[in-house]
């Protein structure tokens, strides 16, 4: 599969067509398992069994890192479930808890913990940061795509 890797801050592609599903967790320890049973039950439902695996490690990584890094209060996860492609999104409220790009942590030689964004860049087929609200951002997410085997982005 060849992967094409969005810039640090940039927003996920405009779904056209698809069906988009809404999970908001309390920002708990629990969170990071409700969100992959979420994702799981959702990819299994609507055909993309061949997803799964890899879009569980991603959402836990992901909403792992807003639980363990952030103060919001909800956790909000988005998939938009398209034909041959799925995007997931995990948006909290603290906009300043951007986290470090995979490329800027391994150039300072950092080896412990952190590997979350880097599994994330491996698996998916493209993925990014987004800081929402305009003049005053309230919100961020981290989203990644996954595309069924021989799609193109």
């Amino acid at each position: 599969m060849t992967h094409v890797h969005a810039t640090t801050y940039s927003t996920p592609p405009v779904p056209q067509g698809g069906e988009v599903y809404r999970l908001a967790l309390p920002n708990t320890s629990s969170a990071a398992k409700l969100s992959r049973d979420f994702i799981a039950s959702l990819l299994t439902v609507s055909r993309h069994r061949g997803l799964v695996d890899d879009a569980r490690l991603c959402v836990t990584e992901v909403v792992t890192n807003a639980h363990r890094h952030t103060r919001t209060p909800l956790i909000r996860v988005r998939v938009i479930v398209q034909r041959k492609q799925v995007t997931v999104s995990v948006a909290d409220d603290d906009h300043w808890a951007l986290p470090e790009p995979p490329a800027f942590r391994d150039l300072r030689g950092e080896q412990e913990g952190g590997r979350g964004l880097l599994l994330v860049e491996q698996l998916a087929l493209a993925w990014g940061m987004s800081v929402l609200g305009g003049c005053f951002p309230y919100r961020k997410a981290v989203w990644f795509t996954l595309a069924r085997a021989g799609s193109a982005p």
